[in-house]
């Protein structure tokens, strides 16, 4: 219709030029020079129409470039997941994507050269909300520079979405406003996933600090890259001190050679592993763990080792103290039914060397030897009859310091024999406890005994008292510096029948453990091969305590 136009004007225009130019040159020209003239009009006709065809064909092309750009404009912002405005100085809408039209329920709204409190009419449902866009969009202004907020809008069915808004202020070189660029995206998602993670990291926080049990995890060296709170409150090792370093510097030299067999095999199976390790505390307190470790898993690449340690020790210590226990009530009915079948003879026995002793005066060196051993029979008899049957304890208030002087008094001797001498440090006041006093002086002549045989040949064996204020324990502890105890015996110390004694019979400690035990008391035994012996017998300072 426009090129219609366009010819229409052009013949109207050539028609009027040719007839109104040949009148006016007939009218006013002399006819000499007529000729001239019409030559002239029609080169000048010729020139102007070229210059007006050259004119609209320059203006086609840049219109029709215009028109393309504005195609591709528009295809570029309709494309976009972002909903997109452009506006112009005061605010007014210019060009909008269809994601923004159907943002705001404007498809069908003539929204150019409208503000948005213009167009708020007629969307009722978000109207407000774009007339908050208008006051944000003046803030922007203001700052004079790119803006970037996050804006929740409500949707018609009660959710809500949020958008990463861009406000883009764009201005002319002397200042004043040119426009401005809205870009936003709709970061419902990613706030979605965001606040899951948290809850996921908030839950695997709160479940990795306040396990009850040690929860550890270690990359595929060994070295360990967290621990949790609860590993501290069982070994008393900082979790700064330990984050980096390797594992196996708490291990044992026999079970650090089996680590990196023991993460291959966690990695290669996949599975869980369950294992008991022992390992020392802050203080060298060795504490038995229960474990069980399990691959770490992401995306498919095996990064680490998690595992979760339960400490076992007290539940092991009882486990012992059972099969102690155990053995104790096996050896005291074997020595229930046999113990007095061997007094009774042992009697006649000792009766009849005693006579033919009387009588027989050339071999009383042989008389003499068998006493011996009838009597070391007898005072066997009598350690199996102490284990077989519950002794009546009668608990006296008792000084610590007098009893234990009767001890060393009584050991004095013996001690001489080996060459050992018998230091001691007792408190100067009087420390008394409530036991019974016999069985008291038994326990601990049985470990300065034991003490002494081991210190022979210039030894000493030292003994100190002190009063636990904390637990209310009087804590006696016998050291020596003999030939100590190897760590495959020191095991099985207090066994019954158990001894490295020539002529032991592994029945001294295991009374002792029984009289530490009727005391509702502790004994441990602390020993390292040729470096000596100490053991420390905690005993209530009242009965009353413990009953």
């Amino acid at each position: 219709m426009q090129k219609i136009k366009l010819v229409l004007i052009y013949c109207i225009t050539s028609i009027i030029w040719i007839f109104g130019t040949n009148f006016l040159t007939h009218q006013f020209i002399p006819p000499t020079f007529i000729p001239l003239v019409e030559r002239s009009k029609e080169i000048f006709y010729v020139v102007v129409t070229a210059a007006f065809i050259y004119f609209i064909n320059n203006k086609n092309k840049q219109l029709q470039e215009s028109r393309e750009d504005q195609n591709r404009l528009s295809t570029l912002i309709n494309s976009m997941v972002d909903f997109v405005i452009f506006k112009d100085h005061e605010g007014k809408w210019i060009e909008a994507n269809d994601f923004g039209l159907r943002l705001f329920k404007l498809e069908h709204v003539d929204y150019r050269k409208k503000k948005d409190s213009e167009l708020a009419q007629f969307s009722e449902f978000y109207g407000e909300a774009l007339r908050c866009c208008e006051k944000s969009d003046e803030e922007a202004w203001q700052n004079r520079k790119i803006t970037r907020i996050e804006e929740v809008l409500l949707m018609e069915d009660g959710s809500t979405k949020t958008f990463d808004t861009i406000k883009v202020p764009l201005f002319y070189p002397d200042g004043s406003r040119e426009g401005l660029v809205i870009i936003g995206r709709d970061i419902t998602e990613k706030i979605e996933m965001e606040k899951r993670l948290t809850e996921s990291q908030q839950r695997y926080k709160s479940l990795f600090d306040y396990s009850p049990d040690i929860v550890y995890m270690m990359d595929l060296e060994g070295n360990i890259t967290n621990l949790n709170p609860h590993f501290e409150i069982n070994t008393g090792y900082k979790h700064s001190d330990l984050i980096g370093k390797n594992v196996s510097s708490l291990l044992s030299k026999k079970d650090s050679r089996y680590l990196h067999k023991f993460i291959s095999s966690v990695v290669q199976e996949q599975k869980p592993a369950n294992y008991e390790i022992s390992i020392p505390d802050v203080h060298g307190k060795m504490i038995i763990l229960q474990c069980t470790a399990q691959p770490i898993n992401i995306n498919g690449n095996i990064t680490g080792i998690i595992g979760y340690a339960k400490d076992i020790t007290s539940i092991r210590d009882t486990e012992e103290r059972l099969r102690r226990t155990e053995k104790l009530y096996v050896v005291g009915e074997l020595s229930a039914s046999v113990a007095h079948e061997i007094r009774n003879p042992l009697t006649s026995l000792k009766g009849f060397v005693q006579l033919l002793q009387t009588e027989d005066h050339r071999h009383q060196f042989y008389y003499e030897i068998m006493l011996d051993e009838l009597n070391r029979i007898n005072h066997i008899v009598g350690e199996l009859l102490l284990l077989a049957k519950p002794q009546h304890m009668k608990f006296t208030q008792t000084s610590v310091q007098k009893l234990l002087h009767d001890v060393i008094s009584l050991l004095n001797t013996e001690a001489s024999l080996y060459n050992v001498q018998i230091h001691y440090d007792f408190p100067e006041i009087d420390l008394e406890i409530e036991c019974e006093p016999n069985q008291f002086k038994q326990l601990f002549i049985n470990i300065i005994k034991n003490g002494i045989e081991a210190s022979q040949n210039g030894g000493t064996v030292f003994l100190t008292l002190e009063r636990l204020e904390t637990s209310a324990m009087a804590s006696i502890t016998i050291r020596d510096n003999g030939c100590g105890i190897s760590k495959e015996r020191l095991k099985r110390i207090g066994e019954p029948f158990y001894s490295s004694k020539e002529k032991g019979t592994g029945l001294g400690l295991t009374v002792s453990y029984k009289i530490v035990q009727s005391h509702h008391g502790t004994i441990q035994v602390e020993s390292q091969k040729n470096h000596g012996t100490t053991v420390n017998v905690q005993l209530p300072i009242s009965q009353n305590i413990t009953s």
